[in-house]
C-alpha cells in the first residue's frame, strides 16, 4: 500500500502560501500522493484550483481528489479542468467523484438534491466521452484521469464497478474500509469487470499536540452529521502509535492507497507524518 498525505486546503483559514508550500515539501517526501476535500458552503479552496496549484510545484505525487461533488459541477466544464490539471500535471490526476451529503451546497449552487444520483450516472459516462473527443483537448498526456468513485449504498458501488477505474473511501476505521472494499469488489465481478477496482482509502491526523484544535475542526466540518460528528473526531489519528496501527490495517484491508489528510494547518504536522511513514 502507498501512502499520500492531503493539503491542508479544507482547513479554514489555511493560508493560500502554505497549502502551495505543503504540496512542494510533500513531493520530497516520502508521500505517494497528495489530496484535497471538496466543499462548497465552506471556508476552504476549490479543489481542483488547489491541485493546479499544486501541479505547478510538485513533479513527482499524483494530485486526487477525495472527493469532488460531481452534480455540483457542470459535466463539460469538469472535464475541461479535470483534463487541464491532469496536462498541466503530466498525467497526475485521479480524479474522485461522489454525490455528497450536504444539502446546503446543493442549495448555494441551485441544484435539485434529489436528483443526484442520476446526475453524477450521467456525468461519469459524460466525462469519459468528453475526454475522447478530440475537439476538447488539451491532448498534452494521451491517456485519461483515472476516475474514482465514493458512496456506500448499492447503487454507488453499482455505478463504480459500471463505469469508474475504483473505489474511493470517505474515511474510518480499517474494520469499515475492510468491509466497503468487500462489497466494492464484489460489484466488480457483479458487473462482469476484469481485475479488481483500485481502493483508496483515507483518514485524519493531528500529530503536534494540539488535539483540541484538530477536533474541533472535524467536528464543525462534519457538524451537518449530527451527533456522529464526535465520532468521527474521536477517530482523529493524534499519535504515531495511531497513524501506524491505521495505516497497517488499512494494508491488511487491501487498500491501495491512503490519504492522511492533516485537522491543523501546520507545516510541522507534514514533518511529523513523513517521519512516521518514512
Amino acid at each position: 500500500m502507498q501512502v499520500g498525505i492531503g493539503l491542508p486546503a479544507t482547513v479554514p483559514g489555511a493560508p493560500g502560501r502554505l497549502v502551495v508550500d505543503w504540496a512542494h515539501r510533500a513531493d520530497a517526501g516520502p508521500f505517494t500522493s497528495v489530496g484535497v476535500l471538496d466543499r462548497l458552503q465552506y471556508d476552504n479552496y476549490e479543489p481542483l484550483t488547489a491541485l493546479a496549484a499544486a501541479a505547478a510545484v510538485t513533479e513527482r505525487v499524483a494530485l486526487v481528489t477525495m472527493v469532488v461533488i460531481g452534480p455540483l459541477r457542470n459535466t463539460a466544464g469538469l472535464a475541461k479542468q479535470a483534463a487541464s490539471v491532469h496536462a498541466l500535471s503530466g498525467g497526475r490526476l485521479t480524479l474522485g467523484l461522489a454525490l455528497g451529503a450536504r444539502r446546503d451546497d446543493y442549495d448555494l449552487a441551485g441544484i435539485d438534491y434529489a436528483g443526484r444520483g442520476t446526475r453524477l450516472e450521467e456525468q461519469l459516462t459524460g466525462l469519459r466521452d468528453l475526454w475522447d473527443d478530440e475537439a476538447m483537448g488539451p491532448r498534452a498526456v494521451l491517456r485519461r484521469p483515472d476516475l474514482l468513485v465514493g458512496g456506500a449504498t448499492g447503487p454507488a458501488l453499482a455505478r463504480m464497478a459500471r463505469l469508474a477505474d475504483g473505489y474511493v473511501h470517505g474515511g474510518g476505521p480499517p474494520r469499515a474500509f475492510a468491509r466497503a472494499a468487500d462489497e466494492a469488489r464484489a460489484a466488480w465481478t457483479d458487473a462482469g469487470r476484469p481485475g479488481a477496482p483500485k481502493l483508496w482509502g483515507q483518514g485524519y491526523f493531528a500529530l503536534g499536540g494540539d488535539t483540541a484544535r484538530g477536533a474541533a475542526y472535524l467536528l464543525d466540518y462534519y457538524a451537518f452529521t449530527g451527533p456522529f460528528a464526535q465520532r468521527i473526531a474521536e477517530g482523529n489519528l493524534t499519535s504515531p502509535q495511531a497513524v501506524r496501527q491505521f495505516v497497517s490495517g488499512y494494508a491488511d484491508a487491501g487498500c491501495d492507497e491512503l490519504i492522511l489528510f492533516p485537522t491543523v494547518a501546520d507545516p510541522t504536522e507534514l514533518d511529523r507524518l513523513a517521519d512516521v511513514v518514512a
